[in-house]
């Protein structure tokens, strides 16, 4: 039978339309940024949202704006902006281009273990887990932009180890991954044990054969991916005179204030408890992938048609991802979405028994009917089992930032404070680019962040102030109460301020 090369491109784009409809359709349900909901109220998101925003207004990310995530997120939120001034309807279609991707990739891999057709009808029911659970959050986080980069790398090592090793790994593979790994440097570091598993895989592929100078050629080769996708920021930062306050705020206090590593008493002991407790409560709260992570784990690591060396790189990239999340000891629900990557091996482990008792041919005349079903009843679950679908209902116009957007517009050109907790996201639905460094009161205890803004407030830098819970005794020198709102976030009671400057 002769296969052409535009059937195969036709082929793949059928495959991508319908990850993107998959997509489309559960991030409409599940994400925060999607039209059905007022707004993404999620503090995270916002302020990348507001980070991004400073930089397409010709600010510095860092020097003068501080936040502590990676600049290729904030690139991305930056373009989101430009898409969308007030609302996160540019976010939502980066969401829909990343889970899209992630989804292309797991169809890749499932490909690797059952037919097309199911890998095909089986990813809405993979979307839905994933995208419906505690971990994905509101939406918007910067591990779910990572999604695709960990999909591609994952296919690309289990099929090394499934159908290549006979030959040496591939230089240019090996480049593309080395680009994928520093990208996600420059968005989120701790993701980074499961492409030091993934390279020591290579590395080892390279040695058993015995080729000494392919070794090396690979290292150097995955390192020189990494530093391209640097190049660009340290061009930018070194230009901009900036190079110390991005080491300072994405690496230095990430380190050192962030995580607890310099802890006393956390030893290796305490350190491997705290993991196992960390992972038994991820698995008893995110069961709608976990549990597909288990079958498949468990499936692929018991079966002898899987070869030693498949089993250990499974078993590598798993454990060292998640050691690299966690190990600094900071737990919150979307940490673990970059471990949702391993939930395409249960279902890669299922079509491989389906596929025993379907024949091509009845899947190939009834696929247009299935695909409707498998992606309704991801649909419906995803409704049933997300967190924020509930959030639909809430009414926007009764929603406190829009009334408080209503009070900052009534000024012209007004700027704006916020203290207590991280961006409420008044920066966003009022369009307000921030004049002031520390714009936002970060989860780090970070003195110099304190004393700015407490500064600020008793200079009265700004025309407005929003505070949660609590406020500076110095704030009505300068300011008077023109707002407040009670808000109930996840059973947690808070009360919002907002104080406009005295005329």
């Amino acid at each position: 039978m002769k296969i052409r090369l535009k059937d195969i491109f036709s082929e793949n784009r059928i495959i991508l339309l319908w990850c993107a409809a998959t997509a489309f359709l559960l991030l409409l349900i599940c994400s925060r940024s999607s039209f059905l909901y007022p707004c993404n109220d999620w503090n995270d998101a916002n302020s990348y949202f507001t980070m991004g925003k400073g930089m397409m207004n010709g600010q510095i990310i860092y020097r003068d704006l501080y936040d502590q995530k990676g600049p290729y997120l904030y690139l991305v939120y930056g373009i989101a902006y430009l898409l969308c001034h007030d609302s996160f309807a540019g976010v939502f279609v980066f969401e829909i281009i990343a889970i899209t991707a992630f989804l292309y990739s797991c169809y890749k891999l499932m490909n690797l273990y059952c037919s097309k057709q199911l890998s095909i009808l089986l990813l809405p029911l993979l979307g839905a887990g994933i995208l419906s659970s505690k971990s994905f959050y509101w939406g918007g986080a910067a591990e779910e932009f990572c999604l695709p980069l960990l999909g591609f790398s994952f296919y690309y090592s289990v099929r090394y180890f499934k159908e290549q090793t006979d030959e040496i790994p591939a230089l240019k593979m090996i480049l593309i991954n080395g680009i994928l790994a520093g990208i996600i440097m420059q968005v989120k570091y701790t993701m980074l044990g499961f492409y030091f598993a993934w390279m020591a895989m290579m590395a080892f592929a390279f040695l058993a054969k015995k080729d000494f100078k392919g070794f090396f050629k690979g290292c150097f080769t995955f390192l020189g991916g990494m530093l391209l996708t640097a190049i660009p920021w340290l061009l930018f930062f070194g230009f901009n005179g900036a190079l110390d306050d991005w080491y300072q705020c994405y690496i230095y206090n990430n380190v050192f204030l962030y995580s607890n590593l310099q802890e006393e008493g956390n030893g290796l002991f305490q350190r491997i408890y705290d993991l196992a407790k960390i992972l038994y409560w991820l698995i008893l709260d995110n069961l709608s992938y976990f549990g597909f992570i288990i079958i498949g784990m468990l499936g692929l690591l018991l079966s002898f048609k899987v070869r030693w060396y498949e089993k250990i790189n499974l078993l590598l990239l798993t454990s060292f991802l998640f050691v690299g999340i966690y190990v600094g000891g900071s737990v919150l629900p979307y940490y673990s979405i970059p471990l949702t990557v391993f939930a395409v091996l249960g279902f890669a482990f299922i079509g491989s028994i389906l596929q025993r008792f379907l024949s091509e041919k009845a899947l190939t005349k009834c696929l247009p009917a299935f695909m409707i079903i498998t992606v309704v009843c991801g649909m419906v679950f995803s409704y049933t089992a997300s967190m924020n679908s509930y959030f639909m209902k809430q009414d926007k116009d009764s929603y406190f930032l829009y009334r408080f957007k209503d009070i900052v517009l009534q000024e012209e050109n007004p700027t704006l404070l916020n203290i207590g907790c991280l961006d409420a996201g008044l920066y966003t639905v009022t369009e307000v680019v921030p004049t002031c460094r520390f714009f936002q009161t970060n989860g780090i205890p970070f003195d110099e962040m304190f004393a700015e803004q407490e500064r600020y407030v008793a200079e009265g830098a700004t025309q407005f102030v929003i505070a949660r819970d609590d406020y500076p005794a110095c704030i009505w020198e300068h300011y008077e109460l023109v707002g407040e709102e009670p808000y109930e976030w996840s059973g947690i009671h808070f009360t919002y301020y907002l104080f406009k400057k005295k005329s």
